[in-house]
């Protein structure tokens, strides 16, 4: 029988006590779930938490860290004594005697809230010994480098077994290269896509790569004539393709660029390999270090694959993987909006179910998410929100009962929107549709993990340094 999932404490809606902690079964994140919540309302304390305890029942888990908080999963391994967390203490010019005094209060203050909880310093250290943490920082050498344009320049046997998806990726290489250039990247209407994926796609298909280099021969001494029903130089004159060829040069050459250029493959199925040692893998991409464009090409490109590594899975009824999403402002917005990032959102909120695949989404702006989004989650956890609109949004999706566009969520439900509304951090009104009952209060546990704060790329390496 799997382990449950431990989350904290939980309480009737009216403050009435529970008798026991709450828990979870881990296939109850399979039907997905949604966290909302205000800043320092908890959330990412709240995502840690599942984070640790997927882990913790042998379950892999890929994190897409938009603030860099939850790269804080890293310093689990920290939690052993006071010494390990002054690498990690803020302070102008500290002596060597007031870092190691903040040192040992900090631990102590931590074994103290760890023993209301049944936890441990000791525990903390057991949980990162069984875990095999990567944290990539794409465009940056702050933690793991990550070829982002592996799809576009290796070849891959998705091109004769999984042909929608490779095509997919490829595509959202080329819209990264385009973007960076500041050329259209739209890949329905920029005809410089266009030809850019039909020139790499026919190497690809050949299993022969298409580095950026190969493609400005391609441009210069073209192997196509046509592209659709047109001859090429009217859909892309020789002028344009000398021009393209160009732009893609002087990328090819920058310094800057290389960065995206190395490291290691987008390769989903092999960083979700349980390792040799029997340690559970638990990848973080970290892309708080990135503009907002830049992040919101970068994760497109990585959940295009993970959407690729979903669908190549076995069916099952229990939980395989877990991809969590913290902060997902602007990645899945309601339609007509189409950034790269909600087509693979949607279909694995869709799809992942049938593979084995939870998918967990945090945000502050609960009016931000396509509604369709929200109605495949089975699991709510609502922390406090303060303005009618979210608070209108959310019970809408907790009740199935519409909030009237003309009243406040007070009027149509004033006592859970009183109960949101004055919710306090760490404090989750929370919903399992696995479970009978309605909602109830919840209070999540501490983190195994020291929750400090958003991970600097100095940070991350300072973790590096210190092993």
């Amino acid at each position: 029988m799997a382990p449950s999932l431990y989350i904290g404490g939980h309480c009737a809606l009216d403050g009435t006590p529970a008798s026991s902690r709450l828990r979870i079964a881990p296939k109850h994140l399979l039907t997905h779930s949604v966290v909302f919540g205000m800043t320092g309302s908890g959330k990412t304390g709240l995502l840690l938490v599942m984070v640790e305890e997927a882990l913790g029942a042998g379950v892999p888990v890929i994190v897409l860290d938009v603030k860099g908080d939850l790269a804080n999963l890293g310093l689990a391994c920290h939690a052993v004594g006071p010494e390990a967390y002054e690498p990690y203490l803020d302070s102008e010019s500290p002596t060597a005697g007031d870092g190691a005094t903040a040192a040992a209060s900090l631990h102590e203050a931590r074994e103290r809230s760890f023993a209301l909880w049944d936890l441990s310093h000791a525990r903390a250290n057991e949980f990162h010994q069984r875990v095999a943490l990567t944290i990539f920082t794409p465009g940056s050498d702050a933690g793991e480098s990550l070829h982002l344009l592996s799809s576009l320049e290796q070849p891959s046997d998705r091109w004769n077994t999984a042909l929608t998806e490779a095509r997919n990726a490829l595509s959202a290489a080329v819209s990264l290269v385009l973007r960076v250039m500041g050329r259209d990247d739209d890949p329905a209407r920029s005809r410089e896509h266009v030809l850019l994926s039909l020139l790499a796609e026919q190497r690809l298909k050949r299993g022969e790569g298409a580095s950026l280099d190969v493609l400005i021969g391609d441009l210069r001494e073209p192997p196509i004539e046509t592209v659709g029903a047109l001859p090429l130089d009217e859909f892309v004159t020789a002028n344009e393709r000398a021009s393209l060829a160009a732009a893609l040069n002087a990328l090819l050459a920058s310094p800057t660029f290389s960065a995206w250029r190395s490291g290691r493959a987008m390769d989903v199925a092999r960083w979700m390999e349980r390792r040799r040692d029997g340690r559970v893998p638990a990848v973080v991409v970290s892309v708080a270090h990135l503009d907002d464009e830049a992040r919101m090409h970068v994760l497109g490109i990585v959940l295009e694959e993970v959407l690729s590594w979903t669908r190549t899975l076995a069916g099952t009824n229990q939980l395989r993987a877990l991809v969590v999403m913290d902060e997902v402002y602007g990645l899945v917005p309601p339609h007509p909006a189409s950034p790269p990032t909600r087509r693979p959102i949607v279909s694995l909120m869709k799809q992942g179910r049938a593979f084995g695949v939870g998918i967990v989404l945090a945000t502050q702006n609960p009016m931000d998410l396509d509604y369709r989004t929200l109605s495949n989650a089975g699991l709510w956890a609502i922390g406090r929100l303060q303005t009618d609109a979210d608070r209108a949004r959310v019970i809408e999706g907790l009740t199935g009962t519409k909030a009237s566009r003309s009243k406040r969520a007070e009027d149509d439900d004033p006592s859970l929107a009183d109960t949101v509304k004055d919710l306090g951090p760490r404090w989750f009104v929370w919903r399992n549709a696995h479970e009978s009952g309605g909602p109830v209060l919840a209070r999540t546990r501490d983190t195994l993990s020291w929750l400090r704060g958003p991970m600097t790329s100095a940070d991350l390496r300072a973790r590096k340094r210190v092993g």
